[in-house]
């Protein structure tokens, strides 16, 4: 997932980083028959319009992707053909996609493949060049033959060193949020949502997973057939190429990992299914039909991916004790929210991770009651302060609707869609009820499945829903301060934890003269011990320190 995202959800695993700490005081083929092309379930209107992308789907829009490439690691590159069936609305003669440091070899229409024209015009950062690709008033399908190159943004080629077997390379690719562009020409835009069938081939010992139906086990040809029949935006396209394996979890779930990785993860997230139950008690039915993970290697520098059906996950989250899920819990709400329903685009990032956040601790909450989930909130609102302080209290970079005005989105997207996001969706929770609040959004999840979501029409669609004309309820929720204004408003909920309480006084004892033995800190959980290193005084002797050394081991700490 995004920078600004794993470092958000990463925030469990800082124990361990801060332990450490206090103890050493751009530029810009030929290929297999793909599968049978599947027609596309339905159109897509555009409600935004989308600066970093060429796409103009008001125009001509996919609908549906058949890839068929190989991956070759020797070279580092993909070649293949992406073959789309698109909606010609306009009878236009051109239409346009987005690349970004690929080699386009050829390009033609139809199922009887006619040769045509295109370009590759033009250069601009973060975006690319316009692949721009001739086209009849009646052409519904378009092949392009192309390779990727080994700087490719999206690509991540791991030499066997680099995984925990070290046996055999590996690939995984990101494509959040324009870099799909690097390894699949296509309209890449959050707006843009299509089906897709694929066709991948890879060395007999290695196995494939993409974000669509997935295999279980290997197979001797080392060519592996996907489906996805869910409407996808690019940014979730996602691919996973090594020698790992699969293991069950449950009935819809499972996890896929290195061997003497394999076991571990599954024990870890043994508590998928309730998670699961949890959030369709609370919001509607799971559709997308399988929640698996990868564990990733060692290299993986982010916290998590949410990738459709397969979530690409970080073996740090591996504790032994499950107290890092709430990094699956977050991964799993974009099933409904970012996933299901999608911010139109990068300026809308808060729908996409507000909502997360916030459904993300309604299951935590559910599966491990209210004291666990103010924890959580606690380390999230004390992550939004810094943040704010870092940008800025009146920048407008700290609005939930954002003008981005052409910097790169991977950069400029930062906690205040998670954190600012999540407070003001508690904000209505508590000025509408919780219960009113929850009918909403499970109808709000059904209504506009696999659509684009701007922020304008869902705050018309609040208004028109919850709100209802009350005046009063308005004033109450303040949605302009909380949308388009600098900061936290004044409405902003208090925050409190009891059990972090407990720990501020704990510290205060030690830090008194105290023994670290005595903290009474046996039973904390991993958020326990990060409040507690994060609220250590800047001064303290190095007596203090080899005490709670001695005490809990810190130094052998994994």
């Amino acid at each position: 997932m995004y920078i600004s995202n794993l470092t958000r959800i990463s925030h469990s695993s800082l124990i361990i980083i801060l332990a450490c700490v206090l103890l050493s005081c751009d530029q810009d083929g030929s290929t297999n028959e793909g599968s049978k092309q599947q027609k596309p379930n339905r159109d897509y209107d555009m409600d935004a319009t989308d600066q970093y992308s060429y796409a103009q789907p008001h125009e001509a829009v996919v609908t549906h992707l058949d890839l068929d490439i190989k991956v070759n690691f020797a070279i580092k590159k993909i070649s293949g053909r992406a073959s789309y069936q698109i909606n010609n609305k306009t009878g236009t003669d051109k239409i346009f996609f987005d690349t970004k440091n690929i080699d386009i070899e050829s390009v033609t229409i139809g199922e009887e493949e006619t040769t045509t024209d295109f370009a590759l015009v033009g250069y601009k950062e973060f975006l690319g060049r316009k692949l721009e690709i001739s086209v009849l008033p009646g052409t519904e399908v378009v092949n392009i033959y192309y390779s990727t190159r080994p700087d490719a943004i999206a690509l991540q080629w791991l030499n066997p060193q680099q995984t925990v077997e070290k046996n055999h390379p590996y690939l995984y690719t990101q494509s959040e949020p324009t870099y799909a562009r690097s390894w699949i020409p296509t309209q890449d835009s959050p707006g843009i949502r299509f089906t897709y069938s694929a066709r991948v081939e890879v060395p007999k010992e290695l196995m494939v997973v993409m974000s669509a139906s997935n295999p279980q086990e290997k197979n001797t040809e080392g060519i592996y057939q996907f489906e996805m029949n869910q409407p996808i935006p690019a940014y979730l396209l996602a691919m996973a190429v090594g020698d790992f394996t699969f293991k069950s979890i449950g009935p819809r779930s499972g996890v896929y990992a290195e061997a003497s990785v394999v076991n571990a993860a599954a024990e870890e997230f043994g508590e998928l299914e309730e998670m699961m139950d949890a959030v369709e008690n609370l919001y509607g039915p799971y559709r997308w039909e399988r929640y698996d993970l990868i564990v990733l290697p060692p290299s993986f520098p982010f916290g998590g991916m949410e990738n459709p059906r397969i979530t690409f996950a970080t073996p740090t989250i591996i504790a032994g004790d499950r107290s890092l899920v709430s990094v699956v819990a977050h991964e799993l709400a974009h099933s409904w929210s970012g996933n299901l329903v999608t911010g139109a685009t990068w300026n809308d990032f808060w729908i996409n991770e507000g909502f997360t956040v916030y459904l993300e601790r309604r299951i935590m909450e559910e599966l491990y009651g209210a004291s666990y989930t103010k924890m959580l909130r606690l380390i999230g609102y004390q992550d939004l302060e810094a943040t704010i302080e870092m940008m800025g209290a009146t920048s407008p970079d700290t609005h939930l609707k954002l003008q981005l005005n052409g910097r790169d989105p991977d950069e400029a997207l930062a906690d205040i869609a998670y954190e600012k996001g999540a407070l003001f969706l508690q904000v209505i929770e508590e000025a509408v009820g919780r219960d009113k609040w929850d009918n909403y959004l499970k109808g709000y999840f059904d209504k506009f499945a696999f659509q684009a979501m701007s922020t304008e029409k869902f705050l018309d669609y609040m208004r028109e829903v919850v709100i209802k004309g009350d005046t009063a309820l308005a004033k109450q929720i303040n949605i302009d301060g909380w949308v388009y204004g600098p900061g936290l408003p004044d409405n902003c909920p208090a925050i409190r934890s009891e059990r972090f309480e407990v720990v501020d006084d704990e510290v205060a004892k030690w830090v008194a003269g105290g023994d670290a033995a005595g903290l009474g800190a046996d039973d904390w959980s991993t958020h326990e011990w990060l409040h507690f290193l994060r609220h250590l005084p800047n001064e303290i002797s190095k007596e203090k320190m080899a005490d709670l050394d001695k005490s809990f081991n810190l130094s052998n700490s994994n």
